[in-house]
């Protein structure tokens, strides 16, 4: 019962948030369930994506405790996504991004015993971009909108055969703000020219996502795609090298915070992966009022010492107060931290 009315509680603060937040109601521009959009045919789990869903994905993914996921994108019909010279996309009003998290039972089997934990979609609305968690029912026949986030228990054998059990976090309405803030606004941070310049396997074949979101008519402007950058997948040893892939796992995960414009903008720490003064990036650089974050470290990446840098302590901690990113993770990225320390270890 406790339970019930600390969950009723935080929703009725959150709720009364978001209309101070908000002139309006954004919640209007969301609905109950996920069912109700008609993104999918069939049984829901199965993620057939309806006529004008189309499925994509990035080359780089930010780390969720692990987390698979399925990726789709909806534009109002006879509208287009507009090419901006930094690489984004002008998205047209009503535009939606769906990603779905889940997971094998067993990673060892991926394709078996799926568990959908969530649903988040962004919807680009008369208010500017707006995130809406939907939670998957035990039956995993529905998913239902849940503002004010959950905290489920979740479980699975990974790669080694290790059995991994922790609390897995939904955020609520207002912490999809935490990540997708740029200069005050909402916005998209997966869908970018150089993490959707690669192949994919549609239905009908596999082809580069750009030249096949061009052939559905669905984006304009793009140069030549032979002339726009490649993100790696940092999990791909043949993608790129050290350098590369580590540069692509920390633009994925911390570059939506530590960039200009971003919430961590006052840091001076930038690690958007365009960016190419070391000081920026960290190499012996002094942190800015990092506190117990810091670990009685003195700079935030020495080359040839990750033992010695603030990222890797950061990255390898699971204390709220310590660890980087501080949303959207409660497990350590094992595989994510070697290959930092491995570029570190490389730098001169």
């Amino acid at each position: 019962m406790s339970k019930i009315l600390g969950k009723t509680n935080r929703l009725v603060l959150l709720t009364l948030l978001i209309s101070f937040t908000f002139a309006g109601n954004p919640l209007k521009y969301a609905k109950p369930k996920l069912s109700d959009y008609g993104f999918f045919e069939g049984h829901m789990a199965n993620h057939q994506p309806a006529n004008g869903v189309i499925p994509y994905d990035v080359s780089a993914q930010l780390f969720s405790d692990y987390a698979l996921k399925s990726r789709f994108i909806v534009v109002p019909n006879g509208k287009q996504l507009i090419y901006q010279k930094d690489g984004t996309f002008d998205f047209p009003k009503e535009s939606i991004l769906i990603k779905t998290f889940f997971y094998p039972a067993d990673f060892r089997t991926p394709d078996q015993n799926i568990r959908l934990i969530e649903t988040r979609l962004l919807i680009n609305t008369p208010e500017g971009w707006l995130g809406f968690p939907y939670v998957w029912n035990a039956e995993q026949t529905e998913a239902y909108l849940e503002i004010a986030g959950e905290r489920l228990d979740a479980s699975f054998v990974n790669y080694a055969g290790d059995q991994v059990d922790f609390k897995y976090s939904v955020p609520n309405f207002n912490q999809c703000k935490g990540c997708h803030v740029n200069q005050n606004k909402m916005e998209p941070i997966g869908p970018k020219a150089r993490l959707l310049n690669h192949s994919f396997d549609y239905v009908d074949g596999a082809m580069n996502q750009l030249k096949k979101w061009t052939s559905l008519g669905i984006v304009t402007g793009l140069p030549e795609i032979s002339t726009l950058a490649h993100t790696p997948d940092y999990n791909n040893p043949e993608d790129g090298s050290v350098k590369e892939r580590a540069r692509a796992l920390i633009d994925i995960n911390c570059a939506h915070c530590h960039r200009l414009g971003g919430p961590a903008e006052t840091s001076g720490l930038f690690l958007n992966i365009e960016e190419t003064n070391p000081t920026k990036l960290g190499v012996m650089k002094p942190p800015i009022a990092a506190g117990r974050g810091a670990g009685n470290l003195n700079y935030t990446i020495v080359p040839g010492a990750p033992e010695k840098s603030i990222m890797i302590y950061r990255m390898e901690s699971t204390d709220p107060g310590i660890l980087m990113p501080e949303l959207g993770r409660k497990l350590v990225h094992k595989e994510g931290v070697e290959l930092v320390k491995q570029w570190i270890k490389e730098m001169d």
